[in-house]
Order: structure tokens, then sequence, then C-alpha cells
């Protein structure tokens, strides 16, 4: 008897194409996109048999929490907590200030692990110095 739980361990994807972006004559723009190693290295097979299972063990093992959730509560717990995450991530503070993300952290458990960005601090939570004014007319796009 199946309850539709995820495999217990993830398994890699198929070889995938390598798309390269087109200019106007279906020719590959290499001026305006150069050659990006992050194109050419997406296609890659993982070195590691482990890369992909610690890759993507988180998002994992939150499927399979779902599919526990939605087992036992009914669809209505996975649904709920799944858009309490999704207005947690749109609540941002101004450009200028820094945010920590407790609510999003705590609805996901995120707020009882310690993880390598927590001892050496992830450079895109650094203070941002400049005019508020400004950085806010950037994120908008009026800038």
């Amino acid at each position: 008897m199946s309850f539709g739980y995820p495999s217990l361990r993830p398994q890699p994807e198929a070889s995938k194409t390598l798309k390269v972006p087109e200019g106007p004559y279906k020719a590959p723009d290499l001026m305006l996109h150069g050659l990006n190693k992050t194109h050419a290295a997406e296609g890659l097979v993982s070195s590691h048999p482990l890369e992909f299972s610690e890759k993507n063990w988180l998002s994992h093992q939150q499927k399979m929490d779902m599919v526990m959730l939605r087992n036992s509560q009914g669809i209505h717990a996975p649904m709920r907590l799944h858009m309490e995450q999704h207005f947690a991530q749109k609540m941002q503070r101004l450009p200028c200030l820094p945010s920590s993300n407790i609510l999003l952290d705590t609805l996901t458990g995120r707020d009882e692990m310690i993880g390598f960005e927590d001892i050496l601090n992830d450079p895109s939570m650094a203070e941002v110095v400049g005019h508020p004014h400004i950085l806010m007319e950037k994120r908008l796009g009026i800038l």
C-alpha cells in the first residue's frame, strides 16, 4: 500500500540538454552572452553519488514532511503551511535595512538548525549603505 511518499533516496535527473541563448538568426549570440561556464556545467553529471542527494536534501525533506502532514491531517494543513511560507517570503524591509526573515525560518524549521551561513555570514545579508530613496527606486525599477 502506497501513501504517496516520495522515495527516501532522491534520484538524480537524467542528463539535460544544453540550451544556449540564440540571437536573431537562430545562432548563439556569443558577443552578448559569452561562453558562460554555468551553462556548460548544467549538463554535466555529478562527480560523486552523494552530491545530488546532499544538494537536494532540504527540498526532499520538505516534500516528505508535506506528504506525511497531508496523510495525517488532510490536504488543508500542507496548503495552509505553504500559503504562510509564500507570504512570509514576500515580506521585506527597506533595501537599506537588513532583514532576518525570522518568520520564514520559524515556519520552515530553519531556526533550529545551525548552518554554514550562520557561522561565516552570508555576503548577501551584508549591510548596504546608501540613500534609502535611491535604493527603493532601484528595487522598484524606476532608476
